[in-house]
């Protein structure tokens, strides 16, 4: 496997015309350095006062960071986010789908469930999941034109761990939509001229061809998403969704340590957002370098049914899909 040459920090030698050796004086870049300088002191400053401020009370911060119900508030920040993720990207795939589809009620219902949830605030659409049984107090399920169904309280339903669970899920459904879009997009079109030729179905074509190399592209920006997921997670305060925020807010509501809570909940969305970045990392290592190239070669799924190792030379797309269509059938 080929390796990127080492960069040296020496600069090139150079040599004049009788052959000696020229000396080569680096660029000095003061202006850099007190630049630097200067923002090191500011944070230097800045970091000083908040440690030494009389008026935060730094061991009541230690007393209350692993406290039980912060760190039960935690998992349920957790497993929001978590679980919200998951049912965006799912929703996200499916409305993607209904975009590009040649159906024009299907692309005009996508766009309309894009258009609304990305225009309205996620604060609004989590207050009106929580009050859902102002409009309906009861739901129910029956066969049409039957008695027979089920029909719950409306109320008891809608909790707060639900209603974050949907506002946020479906809200970030419309951007993931985007996303998936602009994946499905990026890969090469021959590929799909070449499936279309081989006979198979539009949906076979989307599972078989078209996602399992879109996911290139879209994986690197679900880590994004679920990193702001993870701090989004602290409007559920508003439904009283007993995430990490809302136990921090009841817990200083008691004892008056507003200042002391919120530093306590706000190192723990940085662990979290550090822990998620980390990851999200390793993911645009695999995934996000060169990703509009790396949609050409073959993706997991063709590797695992043509046999093509994954370093082998880049084929053609007609051949590529090709040799998957013959296998598939």
């Amino acid at each position: 496997m080929n390796q990127a040459p080492r960069r040296h920090n020496k600069p090139m030698q150079l040599s004049g015309p009788d052959g000696t050796a020229i000396p080569v004086v680096p660029l000095r870049h003061r202006g850099r350095w007190i630049v630097g300088a200067l923002a090191i002191l500011a944070f230097a400053w800045l970091g000083l006062s908040l440690a030494t401020n009389p008026n935060i009370r730094w061991n009541k911060v230690a007393e209350y960071l692993f406290f039980p119900k912060i760190i039960d508030g935690l998992w349920v920040t957790l497993m929001i986010s978590v679980l919200a993720t998951l049912l965006g990207l799912v929703l996200g795939v499916v409305l993607a789908i209904m975009k590009l589809a040649h159906n024009p009620v299907l692309n005009w219902l996508s766009t309309l469930y894009i258009w609304f949830f990305r225009g309205t605030p996620v604060l609004v659409q989590l207050i009106f999941w929580y009050n859902l049984a102002f409009l309906f107090p009861s739901l129910v399920i029956r066969i049409p034109f039957t008695d027979i169904g089920y029909m719950w309280n409306t109320n008891d339903v809608m909790t707060g761990f639900n209603a974050a669970l949907l506002g946020l899920g479906l809200n970030l459904a419309a951007y993931f939509a985007e996303t998936v879009r602009a994946g499905i997009q990026a890969v090469d079109a021959g590929q799909t001229e070449a499936a279309y030729a081989l006979g198979m179905t539009p949906g076979k074509r989307m599972r078989k061809i078209v996602l399992p190399q879109a996911l290139r592209i879209i994986i690197p920006p679900t880590g994004n998403e679920f990193i702001s997921m993870l701090k989004t997670t602290s409007l559920v305060y508003v439904v009283a969704g007993n995430d990490l925020m809302t136990n921090a807010s009841q817990i200083y509501k008691q004892n008056n340590l507003i200042m002391e809570l919120l530093i306590v909940a706000s190192l723990w969305y940085m662990l979290m957002t550090a822990i998620a970045t980390f990851f999200q990392t390793k993911l645009e290592a695999r995934f996000g370098a060169d990703a509009v190239r790396l949609v050409r070669k073959p993706g997991f799924l063709l590797r695992r049914v043509t046999g093509t190792p994954s370093a082998a030379a880049n084929p053609r797309p007609a051949d590529d899909v090709a040799a998957a269509g013959k296998d598939l059938s």
